[in-house]
């Protein structure tokens, strides 16, 4: 049944499938531009994002805070990797039940990486200053961070 909820929802939701995994659409960019060092960006843009079984969203960063909220399904874990303290968070989003919460913030620039944690999970994802593919970046599979995932992570290091 919840494969094809997964299914329904893609359909329904317009969702297509995201280079870091998963499927996505944008449902909100904001019309009021913001200066960025990086350029002029939408003041804040938010999709739906959903992540099916064995599905990753692999390790990656982004230039602006990021709000991950769920929306349905099974729990997510969301990962957050400080680059420079080499400092790990994991936390489970779903509804208010402990250990869950059911939102999280990824600051600008660290990085990140979720799977669902049962048949599939829906979160909207917020981001301001809005998203733009330029501020992206997947973590290239020789970066030194992957090894030291490799060896104090290993059940992350291959996200």
């Amino acid at each position: 049944m919840s494969a094809v909820r997964a299914r329904e929802l893609i359909e329904l939701l317009g969702l297509r499938p995201h280079p870091e995994g998963g499927h996505y659409a944008e449902v909100f960019r904001s019309p009021h531009p913001q200066r960025t060092d990086r350029g002029t960006r939408a003041a804040m843009t938010s999709i739906y994002f959903l992540l099916r079984a064995g599905e990753r969203s692999r390790w990656h960063r982004v230039a602006s805070d990021e709000l991950w909220c769920h929306l349905e399904g099974a729990p997510i874990a969301l990962h957050r990797l400080d680059g420079f303290a080499r400092q790990l968070q994991s936390v489970q989003l779903a509804p208010v039940l402990p250990p869950h919460t059911p939102q999280c913030t990824v600051a600008a620039g660290q990085w990140q990486a979720a799977c669902s944690l049962g048949d599939y999970s829906l979160a909207a994802c917020v981001v301001a200053p809005g998203f733009d593919f330029a501020d992206f970046e997947l973590m290239a599979p020789d970066d030194p961070l992957r090894a030291w995932l490799a060896r104090n992570h290993p059940q992350l290091a291959a996200f």
